[in-house]
């Protein structure tokens, strides 16, 4: 992630050729250390491409991830033989703890004086 973050801030710097040592430059002003075999998957990777349709083809393959929500909820019930979950069958309960205040008294000065 370091290593593309690199590569995204040089570009929005205005450098479209980039090299292993750019890269590495950025990297170590950070205090950051890349792999050399993580920045040239990187550089052929993204070579002779235009970073605005990567990152517009990224965003579609990401659109179809699903972002979770409902699946958690949803193998609760299948567990539970399709029943309601465990924490709506009984809300009586639930014991309402409550807190105790605490008093000016235990500090031996009041904070509003």
């Amino acid at each position: 992630m370091k290593v593309m973050a690199a590569y995204l801030l040089a570009v929005l710097g205005g450098n479209v050729s980039l090299c292993a040592d750019d890269l590495n430059n950025i990297l170590g002003s950070v205090g950051a250390e890349a792999d050399d075999d993580g920045i040239e998957l990187l550089l052929s990777e993204v070579k002779g491409k235009d970073i605005t349709e990567l990152i517009a083809s990224g965003r579609e393959k990401l659109a179809s991830v699903p972002s979770g929500g409902g699946v958690a909820v949803a193998a609760v019930a299948a567990s539970d033989g399709g029943g309601v979950a465990p924490a709506a069958i009984d809300p009586k309960k639930e014991k309402k703890v409550e807190e105790k205040e605490e008093s000016d008294e235990d500090m031996g000065f009041s904070l509003f004086d």
